[in-house]
């Protein structure tokens, strides 16, 4: 392998972690989006999907996607222990998740035409 092929690989992988970002936080709010989820079941559907997610970064991203409006928790009671936070995506996360699906669209598009 060369130098400038290490070098592209280097660089591809640092746009597609940027892509993969803000796709993971769009996935994130579609699988809150039909019931409250807990964090287990979230990261099952996401790796169900085939989208390669491990649980260091989905804590941080639930909190963020919180402070920021766009999802809520709520606690409920579980047979296994402690009671646990269950994930549902707010009106404005609703919202958020149907202008980023126009955005997709729009994005893909332009891809198809490229």
């Amino acid at each position: 392998m060369t130098h400038e092929e290490t070098t592209s690989e280097r660089y591809a992988e640092q746009l597609a972690t940027q892509l993969r970002k803000g796709f993971l936080a769009y996935c994130v709010l579609k699988v809150c989006s039909h019931q409250p989820q807990y964090t287990s079941n979230i990261i099952q559907a996401l790796r169900d999907a085939e989208l390669v997610v491990v649980e260091g970064t989905i804590y941080p991203l639930l909190s963020r996607l919180q402070k920021d409006g766009l999802l809520m928790h709520e606690w409920q009671e579980s047979e296994q222990g402690p009671p646990r936070k269950y994930y549902k995506t707010t009106e404005f996360g609703s919202e958020v998740i149907a202008n980023v699906a126009k955005k997709i669209t729009a994005l893909n598009a332009t891809l198809k035409k490229l």
